[in-house]
């Protein structure tokens, strides 16, 4: 395996980062979106399955890059002043708190209003809490609110990092880029 150097990402970690960001942009993009009755329309469930069965692969991915974070190590990041370092570390903790809390709150949501999540290929997974329509009602808007969230905190991050390569002219950006997409050394 590819493990992080003291100046690049490993490979593992960019597939994780690469593959958690196109999950995540697929499952907004492909998600039913609105009210419950909306959302569980009949001629909605294959998009409601596409969603949930991508939601589910965020959250096995983000538990598994979990994992592989505690056991690789980082690359130093460059010199910046003491507020950029404390936002890259605000940045970074919140998308793993969203990144873990959007999937389950669509989970206990959907539980609470008393549906099962149904994924592609007809996995029903029954609903494991018993049922409270109000607050699964509720928890489903937080976790439409949440899924924006993501996206907003996800784009100032991708903007930080174009900001380091284009205006700071360091290696935020390429440390996690793969090497093939690297220009060439002269």
């Amino acid at each position: 395996m590819n493990y992080s150097t003291s100046s690049r990402y490993g490979s593992v970690a960019q597939i994780f980062h690469w593959l958690t960001a196109i999950l995540v942009l697929a499952a907004f993009i492909l998600g039913p979106g609105g009210s419950e009755l909306r959302v569980y329309l009949p001629a909605r469930d294959f998009e409601r399955q596409v969603h949930e069965t991508l939601g589910l692969c965020v959250l096995a991915l983000t538990l598994l890059r979990v994992l592989w974070r505690m056991m690789d190590k980082q690359p130093v990041p460059p010199e910046m002043p003491t507020w950029m370092h404390l936002m890259s570390k605000a940045a970074h903790g919140g998308l793993y708190l969203l990144l873990l809390a959007v999937p389950a709150s669509a989970i206990v949501g959907a539980w609470l209003q008393g549906h099962p999540l149904t994924l592609l290929a007809g996995l029903e997974i029954a609903p494991k809490l018993a049922m409270s329509h109000g607050l699964g009602n509720t928890i489903a808007e937080v976790h439409g609110l949440l899924g924006d969230l993501i996206l907003w905190v996800a784009g100032l991050h991708a903007v930080a990092a174009i900001y380091h390569h284009v205006f700071l002219r360091d290696a935020v950006l390429m440390s996690m880029l793969p090497r093939w997409i690297l220009p060439a050394r002269k």
